[in-house]
């Protein structure tokens, strides 16, 4: 069995993707080689304990929302980049991230969106104030789909 010799320059500048894309893990392989980098997951409670968490009161706003076509138009329209289910806060029973009115800064989290067991933080592209919320707690959502507005 030949030795596996690690390129520990190689693994960084994984580590440098996963950070500047925000993904949540990247793997390659090449013939019996293979290298897996992940970031460590954000730890939620079970998605159906979140589904029966009192949403916050940000989600009362969302009725008012405009229709999703006029909203992802907008300069400041933050949209899903994968498609999961959205939550507002960190796990049942705990603040929401963000409520509307709130001043955030960039980068700073807003949500997180469940994909295939792992929940990925959605970051402030800009800072600004949140506007509108435009999911509700524990709902489906799709590529592209309007969550926020940060103006």
């Amino acid at each position: 069995m030949a030795k596996f010799e690690m390129d520990t320059e190689f693994v960084r500048k994984l580590a440098q993707i996963l950070h500047e894309t925000d993904l949540g893990e990247i793997e390659l392989a090449e013939g019996d080689r293979r290298i897996r980098v992940a970031r460590p997951a954000v730890t939620v409670a079970a998605p159906a304990a979140m589904a029966a968490a009192a949403p916050p009161p940000a989600a009362a706003a969302t009725a008012a929302a405009p229709a999703s076509g006029d909203v992802a138009k907008h300069p400041g329209a933050v949209t899903s980049p994968m498609v999961g289910t959205a939550y507002l806060a960190p796990e049942p029973g705990k603040p929401a991230f963000v409520s509307i009115g709130d001043k955030v800064a960039a980068g700073q989290t807003l949500l997180i969106i469940e994909a295939m067991k792992t929940f990925n933080p959605i970051k402030a592209p800009k800072a600004g104030t949140v506007a509108q919320i435009l999911v509700d707690n524990a709902q489906p959502v799709e590529f592209g789909e309007p969550l926020m507005i940060v103006e």
